[in-house]
């Protein structure tokens, strides 16, 4: 893959054809991920509308260990959000080249740990899980808020529900402007229906990667246990390299 293409993917300097081709790629991670999650641990952890769910369901049932599972899930996906951001701004402030690719790159070492993890704690059901769990939240919400701040919020890498919620709303949109007629007074403003071609062609392709990552992820995980985990974190590692070898040239 070109140096120049690995460069722009994760610059600084924001192009939509760049933040669609990183938002692909860490839509395919984030499916492999959390399909491999649920069969390491049954639980997926980019679902935090269903964790918050079972926290209330746990505090009324009074299930103490698992309402302490679920918001140790919770935060963890919250610390890796918080942890991205400050990441992103300690390297803006600097004038990195690395700012986004630094997420990238801790995401990247996290996944060897679970890779690691999985081999040598497996057999230790009790520390294993809430170990991993917590492990994978961090690491999707690290991924979710890099990539939310690249975007500027339009593209999630790991809010399903969101992306589902819009591809409905694109579709409302372009069925309604395309069979309604037009008023007279709108016979000169610009007509919404591309603008909302192309953004449900976006969203549907990031929902396409995260099913596909999905796939991938359980038969990967399926055929050879953990190591599935290694070319995913090779991945994030070959998103991230080129930005913070710049950095170190130029220090």
């Amino acid at each position: 893959m070109p140096i120049n293409y690995l460069r722009r993917l994760t610059s600084p300097a924001r192009t939509d054809l760049s933040n669609r081709h990183l938002g692909r790629s860490l839509a395919f991670i984030a499916g492999a991920v959390n399909a491999g999650g649920f069969l390491a641990v049954g639980q997926y952890t980019s679902h935090m509308s269903g964790i918050v769910s079972s926290l209330a369901d746990n505090l009324v049932l009074g299930e103490t260990l698992l309402l302490v599972s679920g918001a140790s899930a919770l935060l963890s996906f919250l610390l890796g959000a918080a942890c991205s951001a400050v990441m992103i701004n300690w390297a803006r402030r600097r004038g990195l080249h690395s700012e986004y690719a630094m997420p990238l790159m801790l995401e990247a070492m996290l996944l060897l740990c679970f890779g690691i993890l999985g081999s040598n704690l497996e057999n230790h059901r009790l520390l294993f899980v809430p170990v991993t769990v917590a492990l994978l939240c961090f690491v999707m919400g690290l991924q979710n808020a890099m990539i939310s701040k690249i975007s500027r919020s339009e593209i999630r890498t790991t809010h399903v529900t969101g992306l589902v919620t819009d591809i409905g709303i694109e579709i409302g949109k372009m069925c309604y402007w395309t069979l309604a007629p037009r008023q007279p007074g709108e016979m000169h403003q610009e007509d919404p229906v591309p603008g909302a071609r192309r953004k449900f062609m976006l969203l549907s392709s990031l929902l396409l990667m995260f099913f596909v990552g999905g796939v991938a992820g359980a038969l990967g995980f399926k055929a050879v246990g953990f190591v599935a985990t290694m070319p995913l974190a090779a991945g994030l590692f070959v998103l991230a390299l080129v930005p913070m070898m710049d950095d170190l040239a130029r220090s």
